[in-house]
């Protein structure tokens, strides 16, 4: 046996004992309506929020915004607003985006987060690389607390997922405050509520 299985060998037999996770308290969010909270929270971070009951509101309010801008969505129902040709495999293809439109599996009332998989913005880049980013979320799908959040997603099998809150945002040591620097400068959330 050489000097390396030696060592290898000392560090097996010293393994500390396994122990459990604690338990994590739940924490009961001091708000009752989580609907309310996440818009407000969206509103205060830079965001823009609409709630709409279908995506014929949503394509309204696009047209109206953005017009024959360059825009991408992974909607189906908004195929009509999509720019033709552009290659969402690629995402060198997404340089020139206007705007993004991105379905969200669920929100978090408390601090604005959007939590999207790579499923359903179906290139990583996608949310971050466009001008303007636009965020479709059932609103019944909103959880009051990241608490709850990590609970639903935390057995959920993807490649890529990420929170998304508000649009791009950095500062100097002077504090002059720069959207869009790192990503989309302005962010549009929807919450769609059935009739």
């Amino acid at each position: 046996m050489g000097s390396r299985e030696k060592i290898l060998e000392a560090v097996k037999r010293n393994q500390p004992e396994n122990t459990p996770l604690p338990t994590v308290p739940f924490f009961e969010p001091p708000f009752t309506d989580s609907v309310r909270k996440f818009s407000e929270v969206v509103q205060a971070i830079g965001g823009e929020v609409h709630q709409v009951s279908s995506y014929a509101e949503i394509n309204t309010i696009l047209k109206k915004e953005f017009g024959t801008k360059t825009i991408f969505s992974s909607a189906k129902e908004l195929a009509e607003l999509v720019q033709t040709g552009l290659d969402y495999k690629n995402a060198h293809a997404f340089a020139d985006l206007e705007l993004a439109v991105v379905e969200a599996n669920l929100a978090v009332a408390e601090n604005g987060a959007v939590w999207v998989t790579e499923d359903l913005i179906q290139e990583r880049a996608l949310p971050f690389i466009a001008q303007h980013l636009a965020l479709i979320i059932p609103a019944e799908t909103i959880v009051p607390t990241m608490h709850e959040a990590y609970g639903k997603i935390g057995t959920l099998d993807y490649g890529f997922a990420t929170f998304i809150a508000g649009p791009s945002k950095t500062a100097d040591i002077e504090q002059s405050l720069v959207l869009g620097a790192h990503g989309p400068k302005s962010l549009l959330v929807f919450l769609i509520r059935p009739l």
